[in-house]
């Protein structure tokens, strides 16, 4: 009976809706018929014979989302229990059947299809974005390999035709990348046979912008290794070319930076910061740890600011056994439970309480003592390159240059 109620309102709803309307009198007909087409549309009674409506609207569920059609259940029993039953398992509304008339039935329908429109409009905005983020994703996965091959993959050796295990000089490294590529980076070079040239900066924020900025860095300190036995001259070139690079670019950028060339001829180092946070000098054999001092004890400012910065070069006695922890502020500006930072203070408490580890025991312990302090699972938020410089004999011998 009230199919045939159906069939005579359906024409009377007007010239907006067109159907191609097929009618079944039993579920397993329903599912079978579903099963076959594809239906935009669907009024489906509660009580159907051999199955209810909520088992048929069950099996609709389990379709592919574009071969679903729109449901509205129709009830003469169950009320607003049926009715909050059937929303929950993916009807779109409820209509009861002894109220069926023109204006109810068309809103109904006209709601059904437009909520339905708007699912697969979601469904397909979804899919192009997890598409894209695929690709993003991707794109930031290659991305990082690039980035971990811009950094050293071997070390250079003192003298040069030295054997690893008796360079007199030798180093060490930890980094992590809070985001897929990171803004931190640091290089070692080989400045002649007895002297290594040891950059290290962080740029400002973190993620694909500072990755670009450090990977435009390095670019910097391939073109300029000329300069390089030079600190303060070395920065200052490279501040003049990030400038003139940096000042077409809309976002302000800038990075921090400190270079060290470690002498093991001369027994001394040579370096300069532009605004970054002094490393530590462990003296093993005088048990002294302190940071080192720029000139005047002011650093220029940071690199990519003002075009016409100049950086001087302040100068250490460097012993044998003595060790450099070269570091990026992510390292000291983890946060624990209360928001306090670790600090660089409490950094050089650390390292004085280690410093007679070797250099790797050293900067894992470093790393699990900032971890322990920040708590949980929490980790550290932002990029974080620790690189430590030891030198084991000095009064090397060996002017042949094996830099460029």
């Amino acid at each position: 009976m009230y199919a045939e109620v159906l069939q005579r309102l359906l024409p009377s709803l007007g010239n907006e809706l067109k159907f191609d309307a097929q009618w079944v009198d039993t579920g397993k007909k329903a599912m079978e018929e579903i099963g076959r087409r594809a239906y935009d549309l669907m009024l489906l009674d509660y009580k159907l014979p051999g199955a209810d409506g909520l088992t048929v609207l069950a099996r609709i569920r389990s379709l592919p989302a574009v071969r679903q059609p729109a449901v509205i259940m129709l009830s003469g029993v169950g009320g607003e229990d049926v009715a909050i039953e059937a929303m929950k398992n993916g009807a779109k509304d409820y209509l009861h059947k002894d109220s069926l008339d023109v204006p109810s039935l068309l809103r109904a329908i006209t709601g059904a299809l437009e909520r339905k429109r708007l699912e697969e409009q979601v469904a397909a905005y979804t899919e192009e974005l997890r598409l894209k983020n695929t690709q993003m994703q991707a794109d930031l996965d290659m991305a990082r390999e690039v980035q971990e091959a811009f950094l050293p993959q071997r070390y250079p050796c003192f003298p040069r035709d030295a054997d690893p295990n008796e360079s007199a000089l030798r180093f060490y490294h930890r980094y992590r990348s809070t985001s897929a590529v990171g803004g931190d980076f640091y290089d070692v070079l080989a400045l002649s046979n007895t002297e290594a040239g040891v950059f290290i900066c962080d740029v400002m924020g973190h993620g694909v912008r500072a990755a670009l900025v450090a990977a435009l860095i390095r670019g910097c300190v391939e073109e300029l290794q000329g300069a390089a036995t030079d600190p303060g001259r070395f920065l200052t070139e490279i501040n003049r070319l990030l400038v003139t690079t940096l000042r077409q670019t809309r976002l302000p950028m800038f990075v921090s930076a400190f270079y060290l060339v470690a002498d093991v001829g001369a027994g001394e180092m040579r370096y300069t910061s532009a605004g970054h946070p002094s490393p530590f000098h462990v003296r093993r054999d005088t048990g002294i740890v302190n940071p080192l001092r720029s000139v005047d004890s002011n650093p220029g400012p940071a690199l990519g600011v003002f075009e016409d910065s100049t950086y001087r070069t302040a100068r250490q006695p460097l012993a044998a056994r003595d060790v450099v922890v070269l570091f990026t502020d992510g390292l000291f500006e983890a946060s624990g439970r209360t928001d306090e930072q670790y600090g660089q203070e409490r950094l050089l408490v650390a390292v004085r309480q280690r410093m007679d580890l070797p250099p790797p025991a050293l900067f894992d312990s470093l790393l699990a003592d900032i971890q322990a302090f920040v708590g949980g699972s929490r980790g550290f938020v932002d990029d974080v390159c620790l690189v430590g410089v030891e030198a084991v004999r000095v009064g090397v011998k060996g002017n042949q240059q094996s830099g460029p």
